[in-house]
């Protein structure tokens, strides 16, 4: 790898979606390129984005690949890129007008499933927690199609702090729990509003129980319930449809 005068925070991302999408929005710099000695069938959609300004191609056989990035899910080709932008300022309720907020999501590919979506639903944005949730490395970039680098994505310290967020700037609050009397099929959704998916083992958090409108997708049996990602999708579908 090439040595830097001054450390530099990078983060690992992979698979030809995320990389490609990392590239083309041209969000965050990239110090060196991970691909394999045979360049891989869907080099040449990479090999077009790639910038100008200098950076190292490191070619490695595929077991040193796999062994470099710590999966075999990576399709050849991986770039080490400057963190993830969050966006710094919380959203403006006149211009971004569908959240989707995570409380508490702890699988990574149900986090990037879940960001897949928000995207394909058309929300503006996504509210993350700091404590307490999954990370959005690389697994949960590869679960999201490289979609999130489309996504405004807030870090939140905790969903107390940005439940208050969103009361302060006017959100409407709907919040994915079970209950016998909220069938989301049948509540008037009112934007701007955030949609509230909980955790998949606890669901959502009180603080969130007490802020939110209980919103419950209709299932034939109250032993199980819904994975998590598929439940937001159904969801932000409903609701992108149903608040326009």
């Amino acid at each position: 790898m090439k040595k830097n005068s001054q450390k530099v925070a990078m983060e690992l991302v992979y698979g030809v979606h995320p990389v490609r999408e990392l590239l083309a929005q041209k969000k965050r710099k990239i110090y060196d390129v991970l691909t394999l000695v045979n360049e891989p069938k869907l080099w040449e959609q990479i090999e077009p984005l790639l910038p100008k300004y200098p950076y190292a191609i490191h070619r490695l056989s595929r077991p040193a690949l796999s062994e470099r990035i710590g999966t075999t899910d990576h399709q050849g080709i991986a770039v080490l890129a400057e963190p993830f932008p969050y966006r710094k300022k919380f959203f403006d309720p006149k211009k971004e007008q569908f959240l989707v907020m995570l409380d508490g999501i702890q699988d990574v590919r149900n986090l990037g499933a879940i960001i897949r979506s928000a995207y394909c639903t058309g929300a503006d944005g996504v509210i993350l927690m700091q404590r307490q949730g999954a990370a959005l490395n690389g697994a949960a970039l590869k679960a999201s199609a490289g979609l999130a680098e489309r996504m405004n994505i807030y870090m939140a310290i905790s969903p107390a702090v940005a439940l208050a967020e969103l009361r302060e700037a006017g959100y409407n609050v709907y919040v994915a729990a079970l209950s016998k009397d909220a069938n989301a099929h049948t509540i008037e959704y009112k934007r701007p509003l955030c949609l509230v998916i909980g955790s998949e083992g606890t669901g959502v958090s009180p603080v969130a129980l007490k802020t939110g409108t209980i919103v419950t997708l209709p299932q034939k049996s109250t032993d199980v319930s819904y994975n998590a990602s598929v439940a937001a999708g159904i969801l932000l579908s409903l609701i992108a449809f149903k608040s326009e």
